[in-house]
This record gives C-alpha cells, sequence and structure tokens, in this order.
C-alpha cells in the first residue's frame, strides 16, 4: 500500500514539474538573412558565403538552424550543390588519412 502512495506522490510531482505542451526555452524565429538584404544574393561563386550554411561534416545544414526561409533555404541547396560540383566547397568534412 505504501509503495503506491509512493508511486501516485512522485507522479503527481512529476506532472506539476513537467506539464504536457510546456516548453522550457522559447527560441524566437530568426529572419531570412536574404528576405532582410535584398542586396545580397545565393551564388555558388560566393564560397565564403556558402561556408556558413555547410556542417563540418560537409552536410548543408536544416532551415531551422540557418533561420533562412523555404524560398532561400532551397536556392542555397542549389548553389552549395553547384559549388560541391565545380569543386568549390568539399563534398565531405575534413580530409580523411
Amino acid at each position: 500500500m505504501r509503495d503506491q502512495q509512493r508511486d501516485q506522490q512522485r507522479d503527481q510531482q512529476s506532472r506539476e514539474e513537467f506539464q504536457p505542451g510546456m516548453r522550457r526555452f522559447f527560441t524566437r524565429p530568426r529572419e531570412c538573412a536574404f528576405c532582410s538584404d535584398k542586396s545580397a544574393k545565393i551564388e555558388w561563386k560566393q564560397v565564403e558565403v556558402l561556408r556558413r550554411y555547410v556542417s563540418d561534416e560537409g552536410k548543408i545544414r536544416p532551415r531551422r538552424q540557418t533561420g533562412s526561409c523555404a524560398k532561400h533555404q532551397r536556392e542555397l541547396a542549389r548553389a552549395i550543390k553547384r559549388a560541391r560540383h565545380m569543386a568549390l566547397l568539399p563534398f565531405s568534412g575534413e580530409v580523411l588519412r
């Protein structure tokens, strides 16, 4: 009987601490850098700009990390793939030896 009461108390405490649907932190959505700055263009020749949107492993960063809108994320992915094809960006992160 005591075990059941103890379990019920533990369950009630955990429900009070972590309510469903409640988030511990709130990150405000970022503005797309290319929407806010109309003069910024996405081109495969701008390797320095494209490197910011590629991880250390060589993967294209997702929208939730870059903060870009869907339209510009597609353009970024296309430009990164073209730069890789032209050997301006590596397909993988570091060179394995």
